[in-house]
């Protein structure tokens, strides 16, 4: 189908090229590279066209040509009027035609456009001043000058051609008008080389005295110091840097002022007043800015100090350190106690005192124990110091106070700190104030660290009854405390002879209906009717347990209480004898019908250990067999010697045997893991019920036998 103006649709499609396929893929016999390709491109371009010149041999043509310059020039900006470009052009034309009446012209019209362009005030002065007209360059500096006062380049013109012309007071003049308007370092420095381009030290320094009011910074006190150094006034360049030190206050705390201070106080053969100086600068300026004051410092010392000045530029060094390490992290409290030590081994006090007040001053983020726990021992350690090293108990007291009350003692506390503060006031014989801190402790937050810290503290004084009281509170606050209960009974025992005062309080704590370690307590109890050598008393006790408990370790205490002698009952094994030996002279001494009850009482508790295990434990196997090895022991060391061996004989035969079985081993999923091989023991009561047994003992015995019979072939 045809389409406007009769075109198809195959005639207005893009048809591309064919793209050809490359038969022969080999390189070819001469390569051309492409430096060979630019180079004949290169000879084969035609050569520029160059217009002709023209000759101008009469006034008219003259005429002529320059009317057509200049209709060409004014076509020119009246089409771009903002182009800079066309205007230097045109007014540099008409100076060359010489005609600078008209170039002043166009440089004005130029202005009028754009007056803040440098370059066209630059360019106009540049043609007055060729052309020797020294006042309308004058002229020209000074109304750029006044309308663009902050471009230096146009002063910096305006007063080289001044200096050009030798008019030095003229430029002196243009020089001052240009510091009315108070320019950066160079405008001065240029001023003052002025002057002393002329000798003129005088005006020089009374320049630099307006230049640092001016501009007081480090750079304008160190040029000041540096121009009286060269002149050798060596009294006023240090004046220079101390009014520097003086005058700008903070502004001044820079390492550059107090460096080139120092060297300057180096090079005229003052090292002490320089190391005074690196001192200053180092305790003064924070210790992250300090970097460059630090490194010249330690040169410095190494080439003028001694070994007290090298050491205390390590010290030095090392304190640079931990200030970058306090600084990254200040909660890293590790570092501030490495910080703390290094300046406790320096000396200093009041040094120690500054890291300790900004060491305490970085609490923890959170109110939680696991955060507080490293940084509670800065203020120990803190109060430690002021008491031992720097001796002030009036600040060691404020530690303490502020250390109390900063402590979130509603979440948690440290008992520590409170024992610390009443065991300082104890030192300083503070005995009120001692108390009213442990009891505040009590109050607020009871523990028992606290608790036993105020009673050994009473207890040393002798204050029986404060010390009852406190075990009273002591008990009342945590009645399942069964070391706190022993710990009652124990003094009133030992220190006060308060037998039954003691029995009254271990009847107490056994009442208990909840105890955290019941165990030792009555192993608490059992020992002290036995350090009394009431026999009977302990015997109602273990029956009391046993009515609790039936756990085999309380049958062999028991059995072995009743197997010893009541001479060593209660004490002390000695170490040259054995326990068989002083167990035999103490049944000698006793005598044999004691003896003799004394054996019958400790095998009935093993008749009843043993019946009271197999019948109500079947299962604790290895108790059992532990409770009869005990007790064959025991009839091996029995004292009538007739009925020994029948005693140990009827022990062996409760004796179970040994047999080695396997069993399923389950992981936690419920999945089977195998088998493993383990120990069980059959009593004898229990092989009626194993009727493979025996069977299997004779099986055991044949592989011995088959085993013995092939090692003796095997020798013959």
């Amino acid at each position: 189908m045809a389409n406007i103006g009769g075109t198809t649709q195959r005639d207005t499609e893009v048809r591309l090229p064919r793209a050809t396929r490359v038969r022969n893929k080999q390189p070819a016999d001469q390569q051309i590279t492409a430096e060979q390709i630019l180079r004949e491109s290169k000879e084969l371009q035609e050569v520029d066209f160059k217009a002709p010149k023209q000759k101008i041999s009469s006034p008219a043509e003259l005429a002529e040509y320059r009317l057509r310059k200049r209709k060409e020039f004014e076509d020119l900006v009246r089409r771009v009027r903002w182009n800079q470009g066309v205007w230097v052009k045109y007014a540099q034309w008409e100076e060359s035609q010489k005609d600078y009446r008209r170039a002043r012209s166009v440089w004005e019209r130029a202005l009028d456009v754009s007056y803040a362009s440098v370059t066209l005030w630059l360019k106009y002065a540049e043609m007055e001043m060729r052309a020797r007209f020294i006042n309308h360059a004058r002229n020209v500096w000074d109304r750029a000058v006044t309308l663009l006062p902050r471009i230096d380049q146009l002063w910096y013109k305006y007063i080289h051609m001044e200096e050009m012309l030798n008019n030095v007071p003229g430029a002196r003049q243009t020089f001052e008008r240009w510091m009315q308007w108070e320019p950066d370092h160079h405008g001065w420095a240029a001023y003052i080389k002025m002057e002393l381009r002329y000798n003129e030290v005088d005006r020089a320094r009374n320049i630099y005295e307006r230049y640092v009011q001016c501009i007081p910074s480090v750079k304008a006190w160190v040029r000041y110091a540096k121009f009286e150094m060269k002149n050798g006034q060596v009294g006023l360049a240090r004046r220079c840097y101390e009014r520097a030190v003086g005058e700008m206050g903070e502004d001044a705390q820079t390492e550059e002022l107090f460096i080139k201070f120092a060297e300057f106080e180096e090079k005229c053969k003052e090292p002490e007043r320089a190391r005074a100086i690196y001192k200053y600068a180092l305790d003064h300026i924070p210790k992250a800015q300090a970097q460059d004051v630090y490194k010249k410092f330690v040169a410095f010392e190494k080439q003028h100090g001694d070994r007290e000045g090298i050491e205390d530029v390590i010290v030095g060094e090392r304190r640079f350190q931990y200030e970058a390490e306090v600084s990254k992290n200040p909660l890293n409290y590790d570092s501030w106690f490495d910080y703390i030590r290094l300046e406790e081994a320096a000396g200093d006090h009041e040094k120690v005192r500054e890291v300790y007040e900004r060491a305490i001053a970085n609490t923890p983020p959170a109110p939680e124990k696991r955060y507080w726990q490293r940084y509670i021992y800065l203020w120990i350690n803190y109060a430690l110091f002021e008491e031992l090293e720097a001796q002030d108990m009036d600040r060691t007291r404020e530690v303490y106070r502020a250390c109390l009350k900063l402590i979130p003692h509603k979440a948690f506390t440290f008992a520590k700190i409170w024992i610390l503060a009443a065991q300082f006031e104890v030192r300083q014989l503070r005995m009120v104030e001692a108390r009213k801190i442990l009891g505040m402790s009590l109050g607020m937050c009871p523990k028992d660290r606290t608790y036993k810290a105020y009673i050994e503290i009473e207890r040393q004084l002798g204050n029986i009854e404060r010390v009852r009281t406190l075990y009273e509170k002591y008990l009342e606050w945590s009645p399942a405390n069964c070391t706190a209960w022993c710990k009652f009974a124990e003094f009133e025992q030992q220190y006060l002879g308060e037998i039954d005062r003691a029995r009254a309080i271990y009847e107490l704590a056994i009442a208990q209906p909840i105890l955290d370690m019941p165990e030792v307590l009555w192993k608490s109890y059992i020992d002290f009717e036995i350090s009394e050598g009431n026999r009977e008393n302990t015997r109602k006790l273990y029956e009391r347990l046993l009515q609790r408990t039936r756990h085999v370790k309380v049958w062999l205490s028991y059995a072995s209480f009743e197997a010893t002698p009541a001479s060593m009952l209660g004490e002390e094994q000695d170490a040259e004898t054995s326990e068989a030996e002083q167990r035999q002279a103490a049944a000698e001494q006793e005598g044999p019908a004691a003896a003799a009850d004394r054996e019958a009482h400790a095998r009935s508790v093993y008749e009843r250990a043993f019946r009271s295990l197999r019948d109500n434990q079947p299962d604790a196997k290895e108790e059992a067999v532990m409770l009869l090895e005990a007790w064959r022991a025991f009839e091996a060391d029995t004292f009538s010697t007739e009925q020994r061996q029948a005693a140990v004989e009827a022990v062996e035969r409760k004796m179970p045997k040994r047999l080695k079985r396997k069993r399923k081993v389950q992981t936690d999923d419920g999945l089977d893991a195998g088998m493993e091989e383990y120990y069980d023991y059959v009593f004898p009561e229990e092989a009626g019920a194993a009727p493979n047994l025996k069977l299997l003992e004779a099986a055991q015995a044949w592989k011995r036998r088959k085993q013995m019979e092939a090692t003796e072939d095997g020798i013959s």
